[in-house]
């Protein structure tokens, strides 16, 4: 099922998102932008380079006339503007202009640290997203999000840059660790929640193959993911509507994140605060909500949360960039495939929720 998927912006094409098995086709995809006199700073960290700097830069060695790399500390902790500082630093040596590209090649944060860089270096430059890791595939590397944490308080600062190209090798998921690939999956299965029913079922016909990896499913599962992504970005680029449907399960899943300090991953925390906001939303029968439970755990995910301070999940939940005039916006369930923005979620029923996930 290997394709392009187009990307479009204020009703104007923008971007092409590659899905392939391999990066055979990388150097076609990143040649067409016209590259051959420019200079493409590749930015990854210590966990992909072994793996997959030398292929990439050989194959960016061929489109632009030049190409150099800066090699970061992974782990959501160095997402900050220390890390940005060495980005631009690294720019600025090599004598990088408004013409030259900025390209990440890793997971969801070196694509938002990237992006952010590129958006603010001279004033924006453009990059390329080659995404490595099953959630920077189905979700952070579309839509132009960018940013980094500031402090404790979780991609506070940012903007909105759309990329020149995604390029998508699912053969990459192979080398993820259980992990990081449950945490992907997180991210897979809230895509069906908010969206797709049918998507959903799906996923739970094909839990074996997602176990091994199968790279068709694999493909068959971005690819799904990359549609709903696109289709609800491309109504709404800025988040000012229907794009914050996409934040379902991340209002309590970024504060678990925050007072977790990290322990949790990204995924894991959304499908907590997925499961959670199934249970504000009452939305969904019995059989459901285990089926929701039965793919999770099937792929790697808790559903039980570890005992933590409810109190201080909620108070982080205040401090949250999703805040609307004082409210926590919150995304809730009609039924399964169909999610809403709720202004009304009170404190007591966010307790309510933590309480059960925690003892569920």
């Amino acid at each position: 099922m290997a394709g392009i998927l187009d990307v479009y912006y204020e009703n104007a094409f923008s971007y092409h998102i590659y899905l392939e098995k391999s990066f055979d086709n990388l150097k076609h995809a990143v040649s067409e932008l016209g590259v051959s006199d420019r200079r493409a700073l590749i930015v990854t960290d210590t966990n992909v380079a072994p793996l997959y700097l030398d292929e990439v830069k050989a194959i960016l060695s061929d489109c632009f006339g030049s190409v150099c790399e800066i090699v970061l500390t992974p782990g959501e902790k160095f997402k900050n503007t220390d890390s940005i500082a060495d980005i631009y630093e690294k720019a600025i040596q090599e004598n990088f202009d408004r013409n030259d590209y900025m390209v990440a090649l890793g997971g969801g944060v070196i694509g938002d640290m990237t992006g952010f860089a590129a958006a603010t270096y001279m004033r924006g430059i453009r990059f390329i997203q080659i995404p490595t890791t099953l959630l920077s595939q189905v979700d952070s590397s579309i839509g132009g999000k960018t940013g980094v944490d500031f402090r404790a308080y979780k991609n506070m600062v940012g903007a909105f840059h759309m990329p020149a190209l995604v390029y998508s090798n699912v053969s990459t998921l192979k080398t993820l660790d259980a992990e990081q690939y449950a945490s992907g999956m997180g991210e897979v299965i809230k895509h069906s929640l908010i969206r797709n029913k049918d998507y959903f079922t799906y996923l739970s016909e094909h839990v074996d193959e997602l176990k091994a990896r199968d790279l068709e499913v694999l493909l068959k599962t971005v690819y799904e993911s990359n549609l709903i992504k696109k289709a609800v970005v491309e109504e709404d680029p800025k988040e000012k509507g229907v794009r914050q449907l996409l934040n379902f399960g991340h209002t309590l899943g970024h504060a678990i994140e925050k007072c977790s300090e990290f322990g949790y991953s990204h995924g894991q925390c959304v499908a907590f605060g997925c499961l959670a906001a199934m249970f504000i939303s009452k939305a969904t029968s019995g059989e459901e909500d285990a089926s929701v439970r039965e793919l999770m755990e099937a792929v790697g995910l808790s559903t039980v949360l570890r005992k933590m301070d409810h109190q201080e999940i909620l108070s982080a939940t205040r401090k949250d960039k999703k805040m609307d005039k004082g409210r926590v916006r919150f995304i809730l369930l009609h039924s399964l495939g169909d999610a809403y923005i709720d202004h009304e979620v009170s404190d007591e029923m966010m307790l309510e929720a933590l309480d059960f996930i925690s003892k569920s």
